[in-house]
């Protein structure tokens, strides 16, 4: 077993033209598909992430406020999952609501620093 990373790209464009009924199904389908995640032993930690941040550039010399990148490409949030590889993780994330909104999961196994 693997921990996999998932990071959460976009989706905002059409999640802002939701009501506040829709957007709130919305989360508890992400509450759902997480805490089934949580019940099979496979989540690991996940949060979204704040709009607002730094991007720090040139070990500190150049700090701008950010990110300010296309709505496709913000990372809005992500989650630590395990699975067996690869191929186990990105099954998994096809369950993830992101994808009623246009957005996409980035999976990406977490590798070790043996020092």
């Amino acid at each position: 077993m693997s921990n996999f990373l998932f990071l959460f790209r976009g989706g905002d464009a059409r999640r802002i033209q939701q009501s506040p009924e829709e957007m709130q199904k919305h989360m508890q389908k992400w509450g759902a598909w997480m805490g089934g995640l949580r019940e099979k032993g496979q989540l690991v930690d996940g949060l979204p992430l704040a709009k607002e941040g730094k991007v720090v550039e040139k070990a500190g010399a150049v700090i701008t406020d950010g990110p300010f990148a296309e709505g496709a490409e913000v990372v809005g949030g992500y989650l630590i999952v395990t699975a067996d590889d690869l191929a186990g993780a990105v099954e998994i994330s096809k369950g993830c609501p992101i994808f009623e909104h246009e957005g996409n999961v980035e999976v990406r196994e977490i590798m070790s620093m043996d020092m």
